[in-house]
């Protein structure tokens, strides 16, 4: 199987979608802090499952169940920091286990979420933590290490909000061996925590670790135009992979709206530079499938 950023130079792979939202289809309760990263603990047969189900609707890229697994969250529910390292690597495991029943080749990308993602009060998608880049670069260090060990193809740092974070993960990984992509989480042209998403992507600009950059976790019709911004900054392969384009009711504690997610949408993505491409939040194996079926 060739690398990863080989694979980009010759077109388009569809990513996977949605982890948690498959989870819950599968009839998992992700109420606890620790949301899909409990499973790796307590069930991590269900987490396979939803790898598996992916790579049946045609996904060549298996993002893990470690966006919110950090030492402290496990630490949080009594686990030890040695066995904290090792649900981190065995979320590698589990999808390279399910990338092994595919017909043809699939990578894995060890994910790698924000601070904000630990702490389980929605301040991922605000950023400005109130933290340095050099204390973020220590908070994200020890996992990335963890992850690194068990050889993922690439490390998805996804739903990032802001530069500063963006920057200390950066030097987190630096070294580590494992090529990355970097994708930001945006509101219109900005960053969630407020910068012109063109200045944010240019971090990576010239980064020869950085194999791909982006969005993610965001309206589809935002994730339109910053392809574009993307590709011209950078002159990267790009990675886009947004929500359905439904919205969280609070108060309902209900998704309202029809999704706008598709796949002729897609392939406008393809067409303006896009070479990984799939879904985030209540994008599931059926709109993933759909993905497959178009791209060539």
């Amino acid at each position: 199987m060739p690398p990863l950023a080989e694979a980009l130079r010759h077109g388009p792979l569809v990513l996977d979608g949605g982890l948690s939202n498959q989870l819950e289809a599968q009839g998992c309760d992700l109420s606890d802090a620790l949301w899909s990263a409990r499973l790796l603990a307590d069930d991590p047969r269900q987490i396979a499952m939803a790898h598996r189900a992916y790579v049946r609707a045609g996904a060549r890229v298996l993002i893990t169940a470690s966006y919110q697994a950090t030492f402290e969250g496990f630490a949080h529910r009594g686990v030890s920091r040695r066995e904290a390292a090792e649900l981190l690597r065995s979320s590698v495991g589990l999808a390279r286990d399910a990338a092994s029943g595919a017909a043809g080749p699939v990578w894995v990308a060890a994910s790698v979420g924000p601070y904000g993602a630990m702490l389980a009060d929605g301040s991922e998608y605000r950023g400005r933590y109130g933290l340095t880049v050099a204390e973020l670069e220590r908070f994200h260090r020890p996992r990335v290490e963890a992850l690194a060990d068990a050889a993922p193809d690439v490390f998805a740092l996804e739903t990032v909000p802001d530069t500063d974070e963006a920057e200390a993960l950066l030097r987190a990984v630096d070294g580590c061996g494992v090529p990355v992509w970097l994708s930001y989480s945006i509101a219109g042209e900005r960053t969630r925590a407020g910068q012109p998403v063109a200045e944010a992507l240019a971090l990576a600009a010239g980064n020869d670790q950085v194999i791909a950059v982006g969005v993610n976790c965001c309206d589809p019709r935002d994730a339109d135009r910053a392809v574009r911004i993307a590709a011209e900054t950078t002159g990267k392969p790009v990675v886009v992979y947004p929500n359905s384009g439904e919205v969280w009711d609070a108060d309902a504690r209900d998704w309202r709206g029809d999704p706008t997610f598709g796949a002729g949408r897609a392939m406008a993505w393809r067409d303006a530079g896009a070479r990984l491409i799939g879904g985030c939040c209540r994008v599931g194996p059926d709109r993933i499938a759909a993905l497959a079926a178009t791209l060539p």
